[in-house]
């Protein structure tokens, strides 16, 4: 019996060290209990789905993780989503260390709270797990453009180029391309050089130190040059050896040298005109489907060297979709051929005197004549209705403006707007009653005016509606109105003299731009 007992005992004994589950050592913690669990991340179409408990976790484990703070019923968040995804695959494909990840404002406020996020969509990068200092992200939101500006910067923004069939190889495969030429690559220019070439995402950056290549090149000292396919090929920008590389400088150098010297204005082309920072711009309105106007730009694009970085040259082909900038010019599409010439910081508006021939002399007269201020501008004006003043609300046009708003005995409230805005559509119904309001009242006018067919001298209009008030009296006062748009508050306005009785409180911010109680007339549309 005791020999059988002492196997038994010995079994016994060996369960209890296993303990309680019969799991051996190792399975749990020193007290027994299993392991705390380490939180997943969850995913939506490649993108990471983070949280106040996981975005930590996250930056320990991805050094360069770019985040999207979002709120589900925003526009602009949903336009982004598929370029967001798409940009992760494209990341993923190319094998670059990046990582995009997204939160919900709604659900996190302590992590938009804690990142000063104001505004939907916001993206934010985060390199080495450094949650204090994160990038603002304000590249492109297109898919491709999101997924290079973050390879230019968890990769080197340009080529290194060690030989001269690299180089050659590198200028002979892209349209344009900037090679910097710097003796030290250690030098403190070539921070600053590799920093833009993080942003300038339209261009391809190369960079090199080999005595060679300078050789090659014509070059004797560090130099930025931008190789291109078209005008004059090349143009250099020499490093000041004293103050060394501007980025600023060098920004808008490569801008205004990246722009053909004669641009077509079309949808392609029209923000990178806007943002080329050249502020006079001469047009040429040609109808391109007949061939007298196609032998004008010949000598259109002869006149335009010499005004290389202080007249932008640009084409509107009136045959085209831009039935837009020939109205905002006053320019119907049989005028063409014709000139026009704009100040992109006044917006005023010039036009040649006594039209003739496009040549290349004329072209190259009338920019002189513009930059030396021997032109005066010219303003758009509809004619003034024979029925401006019969209805409650007055019509004013360019023509008659200054003497109706100005007139010393009347109280004038004129709304500004644009036929297309919706704001102004809105709140024509209220404008309306207020007119049939005050119809009985003498020294009472409210009015209207199409700012998008007529320009003032007095002040330039650039949002839509604006409302300005200008009261009785001497002095040519002008009061905008910037409060609520109902007839209540209208009346409270005009019977205390242009001013409300006592501060209103502000309206609450829009969480995303495309709530915005004002319409802006879009740059692109000159």
């Amino acid at each position: 019996m005791d020999g059988q007992l002492l196997p038994a005992l010995l079994l016994l004994l060996l369960l209890r060290a296993l303990g309680p589950q019969g799991q051996g050592p190792g399975s749990g913690g020193p007290s027994g209990e299993p392991p705390e669990r380490v939180p997943e991340f969850s995913e939506e179409d490649g993108v990471l789905v983070l949280s106040g408990n996981t975005l930590g976790l996250a930056l320990k484990k991805y050094p360069a993780l770019l985040v999207e703070f979002y709120i589900p019923q925003c526009g602009h968040c949903k336009a982004l989503a598929p370029e967001y995804s798409k940009a992760a695959t494209l990341l993923a494909a190319e094998s670059v260390k990046a990582t995009l990840a997204k939160v919900d404002g709604t659900t996190e406020p302590e992590l938009t709270q804690e990142f000063g996020v104001t505004e939907y969509p916001t993206l934010k990068f985060f390199r080495d797990g450094n949650r204090t200092h994160p990038e603002e992200y304000t590249g492109p939101r297109k898919a491709e453009g999101i997924a290079k500006w973050l390879s230019r910067r968890v990769g080197p923004s340009a080529t290194r180029l060690e030989d001269e069939k690299g180089a050659q190889a590198l200028v002979d495969t892209q349209d344009m391309v900037v090679i910097g030429f710097f003796q030290d690559l250690q030098d403190e220019d070539v921070a600053t050089f590799l920093a833009l070439a993080q942003d300038a995402l339209d261009l391809t950056f190369g960079l090199t130190d080999q005595p060679q290549l300078f050789q090659k090149f014509g070059l004797t000292k560090d130099t930025v040059v931008l190789f291109k396919k078209f005008d004059e090929g090349r143009a250099d920008f020499p490093v000041d050896e004293e103050l060394g590389l501007d980025r600023g400088d060098l920004s808008r150098f490569l801008l205004t040298h990246s722009m053909h010297l004669v641009t077509e204005f079309n949808s392609q082309t029209s923000a990178k005109i806007f943002a080329a920072g050249i502020l006079n711009h001469l047009l040429l309105f040609v109808n391109q489907t007949l061939a007298s106007h196609r032998e004008l730009l010949a000598g259109f694009g002869e006149a335009a060297p010499p005004f290389r970085g202080q007249v932008l040259f640009v084409v509107v082909d009136v045959g085209a979709s831009n039935d837009h900038v020939l109205q905002y010019f006053g320019l119907k599409a049989q005028e063409a051929p014709t000139l026009r010439f704009i100040n992109m910081e006044t917006m005023k508006k010039y036009a040649p005197t006594g039209e003739g021939p496009v040549t290349a002399a004329t072209v190259s007269a009338f920019c002189h004549l513009v930059l030396n201020g021997e032109v005066e501008p010219y303003r758009l004006s509809q004619e003034v209705p024979a029925d401006w003043d019969q209805r409650p609300v007055k019509t004013l046009v360019g023509k008659n403006f200054e003497q109706v708003a100005f007139d010393e005995t009347k109280n004038v409230f004129v709304k500004f707007y644009a036929p297309s805005c919706t704001h102004c559509k809105a709140m024509a119904a209220a404008w309306e009653a207020l007119a049939e309001k005050y119809s009985d009242r003498q020294d009472v006018i409210i009015a209207e005016l199409d700012a998008t067919a007529n320009e003032l001298e007095a002040f330039a209009v650039h949002s839509f509606p604006t409302l300005k008030y200008f009261p009785a009296g001497p002095g040519r006062k002008v009061i905008e109105y910037k409060s609520t748009r109902d007839l209540e508050t209208f009346s409270k306005f005009l019977d205390n003299g242009g001013k409300l009785p006592e501060e209103e409180p502000a309206e609450p911010r829009a969480p995303y731009p495309e709530t915005a109680n004002s319409t802006v007339l879009p740059k692109e549309e000159l």
